[in-house]
């Protein structure tokens, strides 16, 4: 598939799920000497960010960006932009954004932050006035989030007193986003949504005692966590719908408290309504995705490299991980199986010891309960303005003599997930109607491919039934039905039969002198259809 196709094919996909992503602006105090600390975790996390935004195949997930910096006063450094395809300018904000003085000592106004609310919101209405998006844009109102390294409940008082009297019926929802100065620590596989990130009680406490509709959260001053903070904008915000119905069979639970219910759900059993998110960004929508996945799409792909020694895949060996330590959330494409080498251009000693050592190494990693990261290593040395872009995988052990290796996701492809954990227990009218539900379910001790069919089979012989002539004469009959020919005289009629003959090539056991084909104009538009006599012969 063509980037042209691959492209078409995405916008088709994706156009329905992000048509409700509202337009955002940035606000970011940079008030001497608190910009000193944030202002380089910060600059990087968002030109990582408008790198990946507008590199995204698709429809744009942040349709329109606005950025303004609040010192003693504010100052708009990006009128509202499209990200797709802006990229220089919005790099030539950031470029900006580094050069604000981090020195000194400058007293903010109180009003600085709402003035620059107030004026992001007109700004927004007089584009909406002025400007369409080539239909794009569905949203109406817009979303601001304000990132500050001061007290996230003193900001938050400040902009409740100055945005009381504002109209701010086009303002979606304002985010306060105070930049804590936490001790940047390894990151791993976990919750990194901003509401994850805002910790247990803190501001986000007394948030909810302050009952606004202000959001306050807290995100760690590094560049991951930023940058994670800004991934979050990439989900799918719209919420007219439900995604997805997960359909559990019928149980033998009756809920006195709803009769009538209990008659529909004996019938359809019980629908749960949920709504999906994406945890990893899919490489095919990036630029130079082969990187990322045509390495694993196909044991083809490794032949190929073989040609020439050089160009042999190479994976090296990083660390060790615990078995239990890797989120299966984190796997994409396809995986491979690997098994010690049985090529003939090898020494026999050489074969023997080779696979010594491979059974050596699956029996270890058995009894240690570990898996393996390895990196792809680049087959040939590239230009030098060219960044290499590596690839990583898991490699996993099995009971037999192989390994199972898994291509896992990196942190450009990772998209923040905010997964909640309840303690208390489920209410018990709830939790015995599921128990109903799946106690009807038949259980396998494990899980058998061989025992489901897609019906892949039939599909694929329907679309092979379908010949070259089949279709032919399927568009024939379709052809609305033709008009009974005009009398012509007999001049007109020998001048169109010549015509006919000179278009057909004479069939080989007749004659010159005795064949005189009686031919009208379909027979010969049908004649050139036929690419030689025998398919000329069974369409007769």
């Amino acid at each position: 598939m063509n980037s042209g196709n691959k492209a078409s094919y995405n916008n088709k996909t994706y156009a329905s799920v992000f048509a409700r992503q509202p337009p955002r602006i940035l606000i970011v105090d940079v008030t001497p000497p608190l910009w000193l600390d944030t202002c380089t975790n910060l600059c990087e996390a968002l030109e990582n960010f408008f790198s990946l935004a507008c590199s995204l195949a698709g429809p744009c997930r942040v349709p329109l960006l606005s950025l303004y910096v609040v010192h003693n006063q504010q100052e708009c450094l990006l009128p509202f932009v499209q990200v797709k395809g802006n990229f220089a300018r919005l790099h030539s904000c950031v470029t900006e954004l580094r050069t604000m003085p981090k020195e000194g000592c400058i007293r903010q106004k109180p009003d600085s932050l709402t003035h620059a609310i107030e004026d992001g919101v007109l700004q927004f209405k007089q584009y909406m006035r002025h400007v369409t998006v080539g239909g794009s844009l569905n949203s109406c109102s817009v979303e601001i989030t304000v990132l500050t390294s001061q007290s996230g409940r003193h900001v938050v008082k400040q902009l409740e007193s100055g945005l009381s009297s504002t109209d701010l019926v086009s303002l979606r929802r304002v985010q306060v986003i105070h930049i804590s100065k936490g001790n940047p620590l390894m990151m791993t596989d976990m919750d990194w949504s901003p509401q994850a990130l805002s910790g247990e009680g803190g501001e986000m406490d007394e948030n909810a005692i302050l009952g606004t509709d202000i959001d306050l959260q807290s995100v760690e001053n590094n560049a991951v966590c930023l940058e994670s903070f800004f991934k979050a904008w990439l989900h799918d915000h719209s919420s007219d719908k439900e995604h997805l119905h997960l359909l559990l069979p019928p149980g033998g639970f009756t809920d006195k408290s709803s009769p009538s219910s209990n008659s529909v759900n004996r019938q359809i059993g019980l629908c749960l309504k949920c709504d999906v998110q994406e945890r990893l960004l899919s490489p095919t929508l990036l630029p130079g995705a082969a990187d990322f996945t045509v390495k694993t799409e196909s044991v083809r792909d490794f032949e190929q490299a073989h040609k020439t020694p050089a160009n042999l895949y190479r994976l090296r060996v990083l660390k060790a991980l615990k078995s239990n330590g890797v989120c299966e959330s984190v796997f994409f494409g396809l995986p491979l199986i690997i098994r010690p080498t049985n090529c003939w251009q090898l020494d026999w000693d050489e074969l023997e010891s080779n696979h010594q050592n491979f059974q050596a190494l699956c029996h270890t990693l058995r009894n240690r309960d570990w898996l393996l990261l390895a990196r792809c290593e680049p087959q040939t040395q590239g230009p030098s303005w060219r960044v290499t872009v590596y690839s990583y995988y898991v490699i996993q052990p099995s009971a037999s003599l192989t390994l199972l290796m898994k291509p896992v996701a990196v942190r450009e492809l990772l998209l923040p997930c905010h997964l909640p954990v309840v303690d208390e227990e489920p209410p018990e009218t709830a939790l015995s109607r599921i128990q109903s539900s799946l106690d009807v379910l038949d259980v396998d001790p494990a899980y058998n491919p061989l025992a489901l069919k897609s019906n892949l089979y039939k599909h694929l012989r329907g679309l092979l039934g379908r010949t070259p002539y089949r279709q032919q004469t399927q568009r024939r009959e379709q052809r609305p039905p033709e008009q009974p020919p005009h009398r012509q005289n007999p001049q007109q009629s020998r001048q169109h039969q010549s015509k006919v003959k000179a278009t057909v090539a004479p069939l080989p056991s007749a004659s010159s002198k005795s064949f005189r084909p009686a031919l009208t104009m379909n027979s010969s538009y049908d004649l050139t259809f036929c690419s030689d006599e025998e398919e000329f012969l069974t369409g007769l």
